[in-house]
């Protein structure tokens, strides 16, 4: 008599589906701005730039830029020179990545799960999935053909690695399919060292040795010297070791090799959706008086406030929807300086928001959805609270303040790292922590009162490199009878030009005993320009 014996069966080998956005910046402008592809401002040569210390730097540019000679990280000035014609927008990266981050979920219809793959890609596990679709190649040819229907260039693979999956996408065929771990350095031996998503100054390393492709960087690693490299007689993969010790992946090529050929497993962070708390009244006439609006608002925000506190949130950001009868929808939005789950501070909020709302013929649907949320622990009241009843909140306060007045006129200075004194001091909102780089730095004693910007004054009477004695200001002479300093301060060499130059402070005090914050610009034959000017930047107590 035999027995059945269960034989488990294999789990399936993992499959990576890497989706690169080859324009996400140009479409994603595109799209905001409603442009179809090749019309309108399109069809001039753009680049979407960002303004830096040194001038416009392109971020990315259009396929008529491209041809135009064009390209990311190019400076707008030399650009120009290129093509004079060259139309310009100004980029937005945390858009592109919120874009980006939008996509990555849209793409779980292929796949259980998703990662971001920044600046401009996304992985999708897609293993024992692709019989859903006819088979890999008719799922590559689903995605491909679903983002060209949006208008969004894409490129598409699937490997068993995310390494692989990367590099085919960016650098090998069409709608590449690598189907195993035996195959895959026959595959991507011709790809060059760019593909194994390494920093720019590893890739340059590398090219200088002459590796260029993953062919040479994969026969060294396996103990097979080229004779055209530096490596032919040094031990392989030991000097590579020597040469490349960082843990970073990114400046390591060993790892992103062993990585790409699935040696080493490499992490990857799924994307979860987050479901932002909603809720919305579908009344049975429409309203067109706001004291019927104000209730359905209030009866909204209770609502609110008891989703929020089932999932121990407070609102940040708050988003109100309201359908008039014609179709036409009017929102109101409001953002709080902290978190909060009070129903009447909501209401009262939104009540000097809705003054100016024209319901029309009628509205039929008001909708509440919190577009941001922070975590918020609920709190016991105490037997105090009824005492406190009456009493506001600095949040609250500030909430109010900001509603009233706008949303940019409630801030406040805070100190930060920089001995320039424009710069030593920066604009923040009201409740938001200070940064840790915001440190005050231990400098000299300053003026109580700094312009808003320095001012040119003419020094009458001074030697080149000595004290001042007499300047004019504002049309009146003044007499310099005390002097203390110089405080020479140097230009921040990390963000400034070659040609800006050094400043020498001066206190001064003239003979009606009003103290000055003057600065010269420049030192004689400091080959910077041409003789130092002088400016008054602040006024001593």
């Amino acid at each position: 008599m035999t027995k059945d014996v269960c034989v488990p069966e294999e789990p399936p080998s993992r499959r990576i589906l890497a989706i690169w956005f080859a324009q996400l910046s140009v479409d994603r402008w595109r799209r905001s701005n409603g442009i179809t592809p090749g019309e309108g401002a399109d069809a001039k040569p753009t680049a979407l730039i960002t303004e830096t210390a040194h001038g416009p730097r392109i971020d990315a540019v259009n396929a008529l830029g491209r041809a135009s000679g064009a390209a990311p990280g190019m400076m707008l000035a030399d650009a120009r020179t290129l093509c004079p014609q060259i139309e310009v927008a100004l980029s937005d990266p945390a858009g592109d990545l919120d874009f980006l981050e939008k996509l990555a979920l849209w793409a779980q219809r292929w796949g259980p799960w998703s990662a971001l793959d920044p600046p401009d890609g996304v992985l999708v596990d897609v293993t024992a999935v692709a019989h859903l679709f006819g088979g890999e190649a008719r799922l590559l040819d689903d995605v491909c053909s679903t983002f060209a229907a949006h208008d969004l260039a894409v490129r598409a693979a699937i490997s068993p690695t995310a390494g692989a999956a990367w590099a085919l996408a960016h650098f090998g065929a069409d709608k590449a399919i690598l189907l195993g771990q035996g195959d895959a350095m026959r595959q991507l031996v011709d790809l060059p060292v760019a593909a194994l998503r390494l920093d720019q100054n590893v890739l340059t390393v590398l090219r200088r040795l002459g590796l260029k492709c993953l062919g040479d960087l994969a026969a060294i690693a396996s103990g097979q010297s080229l004779q055209d490299s530096d490596f032919a007689e040094k031990g392989g993969r030991d000097a590579l070791k020597r040469r490349f010790r960082s843990k970073s992946p990114t400046a390591n090529p060993l790892i992103r090799l062993d990585q790409l050929l699935g040696k080493v497993p490499e992490p990857l962070l799924p994307v979860t959706p987050q479901i932002m708390p909603l809720v919305q009244r579908r009344l049975m006439e429409p309203i067109r008086h706001h004291s019927l609006l104000d209730q359905v608002l209030s009866d909204l925000a209770l609502d609110m406030v008891r989703e929020l506190e089932g999932k121990g949130k407070g609102a940040r950001r708050l988003e109100l929807g309201m359908w008039r009868v014609d179709g036409e929808v009017l929102v109101r939005k409001l953002e709080l300086a902290a978190a909060t789950r009070d129903a009447a501070h909501i209401t009262r909020l939104f009540t000097n928001k809705l003054e100016d709302i024209d319901a029309g013929f009628g509205i039929e649907i008001v909708r509440l959805r919190a577009s941001w949320a922070e975590p918020l622990g609920t709190q016991q009241n105490d037997i105090e609270a009824a005492a406190e009843q009456h009493s506001i909140s600095l949040s609250a306060c500030l909430d109010r303040l900001t509603v009233r007045l706008g949303k940019d006129a409630v801030r406040r200075p805070v100190p930060h790292a920089s001995h320039i004194p424009e710069r030593a001091q920066r604009w923040q909102t009201p409740l938001e922590p200070e940064m840790a780089s915001q440190e005050l730095l231990e400098l000299h004693k300053r003026p109580l009162k700094l312009l808003d910007k320095a001012e040119i004054i003419s020094v009458l009477y001074a030697s080149p490199d000595g004290y001042p004695q007499r300047f004019r200001w504002r049309g009146k002479v003044r007499d310099v009878v005390r002097v203390e300093g110089p405080e020479r301060i140097a230009p921040e060499w990390w963000r400034e030009r070659s040609d800006v130059r050094l400043r020498d402070y001066y206190q001064i005090e003239d003979a009606g005993g009003q103290r000055y914050w003057i600065y010269r610009n420049g030192i004689v034959d400091d080959g910077r320009g041409g003789a130092p000017a002088w400016y008054l930047q602040g006024l001593c107590a």
